[in-house]
């Protein structure tokens, strides 16, 4: 029997995350959100919303993982369901992802299709790697980051928390990144950046 997996979470991003799991061999067996969706692609069954009283009594026994692109939500809705069921989000890595056996993930982590994580790496809870980013040997990415499309890490590169790092960036070797941050989309990242600080440009430029 396919292990069952419920989607908290299901717009364009739960899209790549469905196909990831039906890839692995898994059931979609249905998904949480405020509302029901007009639009549903892969025909899954609406379960309620998380906040709802006894919703959550159909996930016991089964996996489950927020498919939410946005770092705040998603960090939200995880800690609404651990609190309420002690139980983790299992991950969702792409047969094509390469990820290497010397990495340490923690849960709820997405691997897209053609994502490379390297030799040494660390990867936090909730961790979306996009489709076709690289995350070089050793760097250390923390709970809730999101790093978009095409997005380049080199080695030993540090991001904190809930930081966004924008499609088709490049991150210089050895930077720290803090908490909070967004990086745009193409900007090439060659100093360090402080919590919560706002980055565009090639080079870098704060922007707030």
């Amino acid at each position: 029997m396919s292990p069952k997996v419920f989607l908290f979470g299901y717009s364009g991003h739960a899209r790549v995350v469905c196909d990831i799991f039906l890839s692995r061999g898994y059931d979609l067996a249905g998904y949480f959100t405020e509302s029901s969706v007009e639009n549903n692609p892969y025909e899954l069954l609406y379960c309620g919303f998380e906040e709802e009283s006894g919703s959550l009594a159909i996930i016991k026994n089964h996996s489950y993982f927020v498919a939410v692109g946005s770092n705040s939500i998603r960090k939200k809705i995880s800690a609404t369901l651990f609190n309420q069921t002690g139980i983790n989000p299992c991950n969702a890595l792409a047969v094509s992802a390469v990820l290497s056996p010397k990495i340490q993930m923690g849960n709820g982590v997405m691997a897209g299709p053609a994502s490379i994580i390297n030799s040494g790496s660390t990867i936090g809870n909730g961790v979306i790697c996009n489709t076709a980013s690289i995350i070089e040997h050793e760097c250390n990415i923390g709970d809730y980051v999101h790093v978009a499309p095409g997005a380049i890490l080199c080695g030993n590169v540090t991001v904190g928390e809930n930081s966004f790092i924008g499609a088709g960036s490049v991150i210089k070797e050895g930077i720290i990144i803090g908490k909070n941050v967004t990086i745009g989309a193409g900007t090439v990242v060659l100093q360090n950046i402080e919590d919560g600080k706002i980055v565009v440009g090639n080079p870098q430029r704060i922007i707030r």
